[in-house]
C-alpha cells in the first residue's frame, strides 16, 4: 500500500505512514526489546558455544560500552570493526552506539592498501579486529602498517601511517599481542564510573546522531563511507522485519556477513525490533554449515543471496536436512533469478520468502515484498515502497516517466544516508539538494505500484542503437536446463560499439556448447539480445557480500579479445 500523489500515471510513489517512524538509538532500542523479552533467546552462535536471552545480551552490551568508555573513548569517535561473523561483532553493533561511538564496518577481505584507506578516511582511534580467517593473516597486516604496535603499550598506538589509531583490539581467547588490548577483557568492564558513564550518557544520544559507517563496494574509484544514522538503521530494520512478518517466535538464520547491511540491518536489527533470535551458522557462509544450522537450531527464516541459495540448493546432501521449520527469510543483494526463487519455496519450505531491494546509502532496503504478494509478484518484482519512503523514475532531463517506462530509480526519506564521510564532493553526486537519492540502478513501476530492477545506467549495453538490459537476457537464460548460473555484460566492438558476452556456469554434467546456447537464444529473443560471445566458468569475481563484478568480467573479455585481434 502506498499514499496517492497527484498523477497516478506518473511512476512515483510514497509509501504508507500509518505505522509511525521508531523514535529510538540502537542501544535505546536493545534496552527496550529486553525489558519487554528478557528470557527469550537473542543471539546463538554454535560454533562458539553462545546461547544467551535478551536480559543477558543487553547486560553484556552495557559492560562492553563502559569498558570501551573506560579506555578513554568519547562519544563521536570512530571504532572500526574487522572481522567475519562472531558474536563479539553483534555485542560490538550494539555497544559501539549505546557508548556514542561511531561503527566502522570494515570489510575482511581488504588488504593493506584499503585497510589503510579505510582507517585513515574515518580517522579511526580504535580497531577490533579477528587474528586471522582462512589465508588472511589480519594481525600480519595490521603490523606491516603500524609497525609500532611491537614496541607500543595497549592504548598508546602512534603510527606514522595510521595516524589517529590509538587501540587495537583484539578477538579470541588466547593472549593479547604487543600493544593490543584482548577483547574480553574490554568487555568484561566492572567499573562502576565507566558503567555509571553508560547511563548518563544515554541522555543525551539523539536518533539522528551518525552512528555508522559503511564502505560502498564501487566498481570505479575509491570506497565512499556512507554515514548512517541510529534513525536510518533501526526503522529501516523495523520495516523490514514487519515486511516478514517476524516475531519473538522467529529465529533467522544469518549467514550473510555483518559488515554489510544485510547482515547488521536486514539481519540483527530486523530480529532485534521484533524480540527475535539471531542465529550465526559460522564466520564466513558454507552451504553445509548453513543447511546444518537451519535444521539444528530449527530456524523459521533465513537470509542470502541468490548464490547463497543456489550453493545450498545444489549442495549433494542438501536432501539429508530438515528444513522445514523455514518459513520466511530474505533473497536479495542481487538479481534473483525466477528458477532460483521458485526452488527455494518448493524445496526448502520457506512459502513466506520476500525479495528486498535497496543500497547502503539508503539504509538499505527501499522495496520489499511480502508474504501477502502472489508468488507471481515476488518472482517478477521486487515489491513495493516500503513505509515512509517516497520514490521517483526519471528520464535523462530529470523528468517523470509514466508507469511502465524506464527510468532511473531516486529514493528520499527518512532511510537515505547523511552523507559520505568527509566527501561533500560525492556527496553531492549522489544527493541532490531536494533529497532525492540517485541510485543509478534503471528500474519500472506498474500500475500496482510493483517495482522491476531492469539494470544499471552504467550496466545497461547499447549494440547498434539499441538499448539491452543485461537483467532481461539474465532471466531468459535462467530457463535453460544446463544453466545454473549466468551474468551478462557489454564489451567493446567497433561495428556495433557493444555486443553481448555471456558468462555461464553450467550445471554439473551440463554440455558446454556456446553455439547451443546462441542457437537456444535465437529461437526465443530478438537478435540483438543473442550473446555474441558465450563462455563457460566456474565461478564469477565477488565482493564479500555475494555481489557479482561484472567489471571485472568486462574487462578480462575486453582484453581477450584485443589478444585475438592482435
Amino acid at each position: 500500500m502506498s499514499l496517492p500523489i497527484a498523477d497516478p500515471s506518473a511512476s512515483h510513489v510514497i509509501g504508507a505512514r500509518d505505522q509511525p517512524l521508531l523514535d529510538d538509538t540502537v542501544g535505546g532500542l536493545l534496552h527496550r526489546i529486553a525489558r519487554r523479552w528478557p528470557t527469550r533467546p537473542a543471539l546463538v552462535v554454535p560454533a562458539q558455544g553462545v546461547r544467551i536471552d535478551y536480559a543477558t545480551l543487553d547486560a553484556a552490551v552495557t559492560r562492553l560500552a563502559a569498558g570501551l568508555l573506560a579506555l578513554g573513548l568519547e562519544a563521536g569517535d570512530r571504532i572500526g570493526i574487522w572481522s567475519l561473523n562472531r558474536a563479539e561483532w553483534v555485542l560490538l553493533q550494539f555497544a559501539s552506539a549505546r557508548a556514542g561511538l561511531i561503527l566502522v564496518n570494515i570489510n575482511p577481505a581488504y588488504r593493506s592498501h584499503e585497510l589503510e584507506y579505510a582507517l585513515n578516511l574515518s580517522g579511526c582511534r580504535a580497531l577490533v579486529m579477528a587474528r586471522q580467517f582462512k589465508t588472511s593473516d589480519y594481525v600480519a597486516t595490521l603490523a606491516r602498517l603500524a609497525p609500532e604496535l611491537a614496541d607500543a603499550a595497549p592504548g598508546a598506538l602512534h603510527s606514522a601511517t595510521l595516524p589517529a589509531l590509538r587501540h587495537v583490539i583484539l578477538l579470541g581467547d588466547e593472549d593479547a599481542l604487543p600493544g593490543m588490548w584482548r577483547f574480553n577483557d574490554v568487555a568484561l568492564c566492572r567499573d562502576p564510573q565507566a558503567l555509571a558513564h553508560v547511563t548518563t550518557l544515554q541522555d543525551t544520544l539523539h536518533p539522528n546522531d551518525p552512528i555508522n559507517i559503511q564502505f560502498t563496494s564501487g566498481t570505479t574509484g575509491s570506497p565512499k563511507g556512507a554515514t548512517l544514522s541510529h534513525h536510518n538503521i533501526v526503522n529501516n530494520g523495523y520495516f523490514i522485519g514487519e515486511h516478514m512478518r517476524l516475531g519473538p517466535e522467529d529465529r533467522l538464520c544469518i549467514p550473510v556477513p555483518f559488515y554489510h547491511c544485510f547482515g547488521m540491518v536486514l539481519g540483527n536489527l530486523a530480529c532485534v525490533t521484533h524480540g527475535g533470535c539471531m542465529v550465526v551458522p559460522g564466520e564466513g557462509f558454507d552451504a553445509l554449515a548453513t543447511l546444518r544450522t537451519v535444521e539444528q537450531e530449527r530456524c523459521t527464516a533465513l537470509h542470502g543471496v541468490p548464490t547463497m541459495f543456489i550453493a545450498m540448493l545444489e549442495h549433494p546432501h542438501f536432501a539429508q536436512f530438515d528444513l522445514s521449520t523455514l518459513r520466511t527469510g530474505i533473497m536479495a543483494g542481487s538479481p534473483c533469478p525466477v528458477e532460483v526463487m521458485r526452488q527455494v519455496v518448493s524445496r526448502m519450505h520457506m512459502e513466506a520468502v520476500t525479495i528486498a531491494y535497496g543500497m547502503t546509502e539508503t539504509s538499505p532496503v527501499s522495496f520489499q515484498t511480502t508474504p501477502d504478494d502472489p508468488l507471481a509478484r515476488r518472482v517478477d518484482s521486487v515489491g513495493r515502497v516500503h513505509p515512509h519512503v517516497e520514490v521517483r523514475l526519471v528520464d535523462e532531463e530529470g523528468r517523470v516517466v509514466p508507469r511502465g517506462e524506464t527510468g532511473e530509480l531516486q529514493t528520499r526519506g527518512y532511510s537515505v544516508m547523511r552523507g559520505y564521510w568527509h566527501d561533500p564532493a560525492r556527496t553531492a553526486e549522489a544527493l541532490d539538494a531536494e533529497g532525492w537519492m540517485h541510485t543509478g540502478d534503471l528500474a519500472t513501476l506498474d500500475g500496482d505500484g510493483y517495482c522491476r530492477i531492469v539494470g544499471r545506467l552504467k550496466d545497461m549495453l547499447i549494440r547498434g542503437g539499441e538499448n539491452i538490459y543485461p537483467r532481461e537476457i539474465e532471466e531468459f537464460l535462467y530457463g535453460h536446463p544446463d544453466i545454473a548460473d549466468v551474468q551478462v555484460f557489454g564489451v567493446p566492438d567497433e561495428k556495433f560499439g557493444e555486443e553481448v558476452c555471456a558468462w555461464i556456469r553450467p550445471r554439473e554434467g551440463a554440455p558446454r556448447d556456446a553455439e547451443a546456447i546462441r542457437a537456444y537464444c535465437r529461437e526465443r529473443i530478438a537478435y540483438y539480445k543473442v550473446p555474441r560471445y558465450v563462455e563457460f566458468v566456474e565461478e564469477f569475481p565477488m565482493t564479500i557480500t555475494g555481489k557479482v563484478q561484472k567489471y571485472l568480467m568486462r574487462e578480462e573479455m575486453a582484453e581477450r579479445l584485443s589478444r585475438a585481434k592482435d
